[in-house]
C-alpha cells in the first residue's frame, strides 16, 4: 500500500499522471460556494451559534458525583427544574466524575437552592458542588480582542505573503482560502451545535497559521514552476500551476494526516475519556480547520491564483501561442497517434 502510494506520488511529480485541479476550477468553486452558503446560513436557520457562558454570562455549577455510574444528566435537569421552574440549563458530563450545569445569572438564594438540589439529586454533600459566576462584560472583551487579533493577523499575513512572493495575487488567493477555512469551521460549529468558548476561539486563530503554512508550501512550488527559467513552451501557465499542485499533493496529504493524528488523539482520548473541556474545544476547532485547510489549499487557493493570473495579457498571449502550436502538432501527427511536446 505504501509502495503504491509512493509510486502514485512519483507519477504525479513527473507529470506522468495528473489531476486537473486548475482546469476544473469552476467545479471546485461551485462546491466551495455551496459549502460556504451552508456554513453561513445553516447556523442561523437552526437558531444561531451556541455561545458559551463566557460570552453570555451566567452561573455555573460543577458536581463531583464520585463515580461514572452516577453521571446521569437527567438528574441535574430535574434538580434545576425543581429549584428554578422555567429555567433552561445546559448540562454536560466532564470526565469520569464531573457534571457541569450552566444557567442564567442567579442571585444568592437561587444559587443556594440549585446547589442543594444538585447535591440531593446526586446524593453528595453540598461541598461537592462548586459554583462560579461569569459576567457578560468579560465575554464581550474576549470577543473584541479575538476580532482585533483576527484582523491584524490577516492584514500582516497578506502583506508578508505579497512581499515574499512578490505578487499581490498570491497573497489574495491565500487570504481567500483562509477566509474559506474560517467560515466553514465556524459553520460546522454552528450547524452541529458545538458550544463556542474562548478555547474554541483560540483554536480558530490557530488554524490560520496551519492553513497559511500549507498554502505557502504549494505556492513555493508554483513560483518555482512558473519562474522564467522553468516555464517551458510545453505547458500553459495554468498547466504549470496544476503540475505544481500535483507535485505537492502527496506532501500536503501527508502533512495533514500527521497534523491530524495528535489533534485527533487529544480530541477523542483527552477530551472524550478524560473530559477536559478546554482540550475538546481547542482540538475540535483544529481538527475541522486542518481538514478545511488541506482542501482549500488544493481546491481554492491554487486554482484562484491561476484564475487571477489568466487575465494578464502576456499570459493570455503566451497560452494562445502554445495552444496553436499544440493544435498544429496534433494535425501533423500520423492518424491514430497524438503528438507529444
Amino acid at each position: 500500500m505504501a509502495r503504491s502510494f509512493a509510486e502514485f506520488g512519483n507519477a504525479l511529480y513527473t507529470g506522468e499522471k495528473s489531476i486537473d485541479f486548475v482546469g476544473k476550477r469552476k467545479l471546485w468553486y461551485t462546491i466551495s460556494a455551496v459549502l460556504l452558503l451552508v456554513a453561513i446560513l445553516g447556523p442561523f436557520l437552526r437558531g444561531g451559534f451556541q455561545l458559551g457562558i463566557e460570552f453570555t454570562g451566567g452561573s455555573q455549577f460543577q458536581v463531583n458525583v464520585g463515580n461514572s455510574a452516577d453521571r446521569d444528566p437527567t438528574v441535574a435537569q430535574n434538580a434545576v427544574e425543581n429549584a428554578l421552574p422555567g429555567s433552561a440549563p445546559r448540562i454536560s458530563v466532564l470526565g469520569q466524575n464531573e457534571v457541569r450545569v450552566q444557567t442564567e445569572a442567579l442571585d444568592d438564594a437561587q444559587n443556594k437552592a440549585v446547589t442543594e438540589a444538585l447535591a440531593k439529586g446526586y446524593g453528595v454533600d453540598a461541598d461537592e458542588v462548586t459554583y462560579s459566576f461569569i459576567g457578560p462584560v468579560w465575554g464581550q472583551d474576549i470577543t473584541k480582542q479575538a476580532i482585533i487579533a483576527l484582523v491584524v493577523f490577516i492584514l500582516l499575513a497578506a502583506v508578508v505573503m505579497a512581499l515574499y512572493f512578490r505578487t499581490w495575487k498570491m497573497s489574495l488567493a491565500a487570504m481567500l482560502a483562509l477566509l474559506h477555512d474560517l467560515i466553514i469551521t465556524a459553520g460546522i460549529y454552528g450547524l452541529a451545535g458545538f458550544e463556542v468558548t474562548p478555547a474554541a476561539m483560540i483554536g480558530f486563530l490557530t488554524i490560520l497559521g496551519y492553513s497559511l503554512y500549507d498554502t505557502v508550501v504549494v505556492f513555493d512550488k508554483i513560483r518555482e514552476n512558473t519562474s522564467p527559467g522553468e516555464l517551458s513552451d510545453a505547458r500553459t501557465y495554468g498547466e504549470a500551476v496544476n503540475l505544481a499542485v500535483n507535485q505537492t499533493l502527496v506532501r500536503s496529504i501527508n502533512t495533514s494526516v500527521v497534523a491530524l493524528l495528535p489533534v485527533a488523539s487529544i480530541l477523542f482520548v483527552g477530551a472524550g475519556f478524560l473530559g477536559a473541556g478546554t482540550l475538546r474545544d481547542i482540538s475540535l476547532a483544529l481538527f475541522i480547520g486542518i481538514i478545511a485547510g488541506a482542501y482549500s489549499t488544493i481546491f481554492v487557493a491554487s486554482p484562484a491564483y491561476a484564475h487571477l493570473r489568466s487575465s494578464e495579457k502576456a499570459i493570455q498571449d503566451r497560452d494562445a501561442r502554445i495552444l496553436r502550436q499544440r493544435a498544429k502538432q496534433e494535425e501533423a501527427a500520423p492518424e491514430g497517434q497524438t503528438a507529444t511536446a
